[in-house]
């Protein structure tokens, strides 16, 4: 599938109009160097939303009012409360999301939008660098296009095939309608990784696409690793989620599992292919892993 030069698109703005949503909780200062960079975008966003996940900080909303930003308190604690608010008070037809400590390029709005020329596609993301990343670093890498007809879809869609939430975008005609990020996932929640995956899979399981386009880009600092039971329990309490959300792909996730437990590559382009330190760990420290995860997931139920 080819992409409309993004060019093209452009010179239709008024057809494709994108609100710029930057969720945000106690960083004023990290949000002052996000909004400089949504500010100096070239072509400019229709709308930009800042969403404070506080009840409410002064210095936050002050630095929203000076970049021309609207600002939107989220009392309920969770990043996904924060992303269901944004789209709900967005009024696009694109809605884009950034980390309130990532930074776009100032073409990173023009590749973003340029896959919804095709009314199927309903989420894009684009590729997240380092601060200190060289402009050439990992440029060969290639567009991912995926919907339910391609093999492995939802474990693309899931674990990580289609890129991240801090560097993404949504056709908001698409997420009218339910709640488009699950309150249980993401940062604040009780299983802190995974909204956006999550809302991936329910997008292509409603029949629309998926794509990624690394040149789309944004800056963000490392994040820090959590410990690795944290990291376990996590990822076992979500896979159990899956399992639970989506009966119609329980096969497919007993099949990922296995060949993750069973330290085979991936059929389909990630990060890396290194099984990380949860799959080489000891079948022991697996097994308190999954408790704990089983533990988790059981409280999210109630």
């Amino acid at each position: 599938m080819d992409w409309p030069d993004p060019d093209f698109c452009f010179a239709r703005i008024e057809i494709l109009t994108v609100t710029v949503i930057i969720c945000t909780r106690n960083r004023p200062a990290c949000l002052r160097s996000s909004l400089e960079g949504v500010k100096a975008l070239e072509p400019a966003a229709d709308e930009i939303l800042v969403i404070d996940n506080t009840t409410g900080d002064a210095e936050t909303e002050s630095i929203a009012g000076q970049f021309s930003a609207r600002y939107v308190v989220e009392p309920a604690k969770g990043l996904s409360r924060a992303r269901n608010r944004g789209l709900a008070e967005s009024r696009t037809e694109i809605v884009a999301f950034i980390d309130d400590d990532a930074v776009p390029r100032n073409d990173w709005l023009r590749h973003l939008v340029s896959p919804f020329e095709d009314a199927k596609v309903a989420a894009v993301t684009g590729r997240i660098v380092a601060p200190e990343a060289s402009d050439d670093d990992d440029e060969s890498e290639s567009p991912v296009i995926v919907n339910d007809k391609v093999v492995h879809w939802f474990e693309i869609a899931t674990f990580g095939g289609l890129g991240l939430g801090s560097n993404m975008a949504l056709r908001r005609s698409a997420c009218l309608g339910w709640t488009v990020f699950d309150v249980r996932l993401g940062r604040g929640g009780p299983i802190e990784i995974a909204d956006e995956n999550f809302a991936f899979a329910s997008l292509l399981s409603r029949g629309y696409t998926g794509v990624h386009l690394p040149a789309a880009v944004v800056t963000h600092p490392r994040l820090r690793h959590d410990t690795q039971s944290h990291r376990a329990r996590n990822s076992f309490a979500y896979w159990l989620l899956l399992f639970s959300a989506f009966p119609a792909r329980r096969r497919d996730l007993r099949q990922f599992l296995f060949r993750r437990l069973r330290r085979e590559r991936l059929g389909w382009q990630r990060g890396t292919q290194d099984p990380g330190v949860i799959i080489t760990s000891s079948w022991w420290a697996k097994l308190k892993s999954g408790v704990s995860g089983l533990l988790l997931f059981l409280r999210t139920r109630k």
